[in-house]
């Protein structure tokens, strides 16, 4: 018998081994033009899905065929993950306590009214939003402002006692740090100024009280109370940056009437003022912003101390301009001869 003949033909009248080199050559000219000689199977010769040739770098398993490096398409790259939720909430809750305390310090902060003191117009238990932005811009308390102020020394007598309970009093003191709840502890109080600096204001007997020599028509006084009828006094001069207060709830109220006997003679300075109230925040049924009573804009309220106390930023303002526009027309004026002598010698 014969020996077995190694390599079939690939077709009938072929040289035995032409079948076998001719198949190698198809499959190098397949690999290099990816795509376009597929076999029996849909797979290419030694390409992408091919048993037996090693795929490119990558992981899609897809070439690029833009990329003449047999480069891996964008595609193939693995996406970043993103980061857990319960990873990002502390950043979320660090962020928004910071922007809290800022808001507090500079924009507005809660406080909670303690007395009966400004009856009707807030209540016991009202939550207010204070303006303190206008004050670091150089505002000042205005006649009619409901305003938040620090004890200025021995009106102690409307603070309420700390809460007994330690877990409260704490949660409350956190959250009155960040701005979030008013402060239980705060020596502030809240009152309606009636008088500015350079004011002369008094009441005798009954009332009306008179500021500047004009009388007040206040309707937000407590019902069936009495301008000041309690505590009679005046008149009293107001020194500059300075204001004098009294409580709505006239004959409840321990304000600037009662405590003429301490340092400012009952006065409060303009640097203890927190800022003014501007809403009742809470509870919901009381929402209501505090205008200034229009009795305050009244002709001829202002005393000419105060309306030349009120005119002096602006007048300090004028003074320093004027000669800051006058050195800048000069260096104008200056630097346009420089021009015209070297337009002139250019010309030359």
């Amino acid at each position: 018998m014969g020996d077995v003949a190694v390599g079939a033909r690939s077709g009938p009248g072929e040289p035995e081994g032409q079948g076998a080199r001719a198949s190698a050559v198809e499959e190098e000219a397949a690999a290099v033009n990816l795509g376009k000689s597929p076999d029996e199977d849909g797979t290419v010769p030694g390409g992408p899905g091919s048993s037996g040739a090693p795929e490119g770098p990558g992981t899609s398993g897809k070439w690029d065929g833009d990329d003449p490096k047999g480069g891996r398409s964008e595609e193939g790259k693995a996406e970043k993950k993103p980061r857990s939720f319960w990873k990002e909430l502390p950043i979320l809750i660090g962020i928004a306590l910071v922007l809290a305390l800022i808001i507090k310090t500079f924009l507005v902060q809660a406080f909670s009214i303690p007395s009966a003191s400004m009856q009707d117009t807030l209540q016991i238990g009202d939550r207010v939003l204070v303006d303190k932005l206008t004050p670091w811009f150089g505002s000042k308390p205005e006649r009619g402002d409901v305003v938040v102020f620090h004890d200025p020394g021995g009106w102690l007598g409307e603070n309420p006692a700390p809460s007994s309970n330690p877990v409260a009093s704490g949660i409350q003191t956190v959250l009155s740090f960040i701005g979030l709840m008013p402060s239980a502890n705060e020596k502030d109080l809240i009152k309606r100024v009636i008088a500015v600096g350079g004011d002369t204001v008094e009441c005798r007997g009954t009332g009306p009280v008179y500021v500047n020599g004009k009388p007040l028509n206040e309707p937000y006084i407590y019902p069936g109370n009495t301008p000041c009828s309690d505590k009679p006094f005046g008149p009293i001069k107001v020194p500059a940056n300075h204001i004098w207060v009294m409580g709505d709830h006239r004959q409840d109220s321990l304000d600037s009437r009662y405590h003429q006997n301490l340092p400012g003679g009952g006065t409060v300075s303009d640097k203890e003022v927190v800022g003014r109230a501007i809403v009742i925040a809470w509870p919901v049924n009381r929402w209501a912003t505090l205008p200034v009573p229009s009795t305050f804009n009244q002709p001829g309220i202002n005393s000419t101390a105060s309306a030349a106390l009120g005119a002096t930023p602006a007048a300090l303002g004028l003074a320093g301009a004027v000669p800051l526009v006058l050195v800048r027309r000069r260096r104008l004026m200056k630097n346009m001869s420089k021009k015209a002598s070297l337009i002139e010698k250019a010309a030359e």
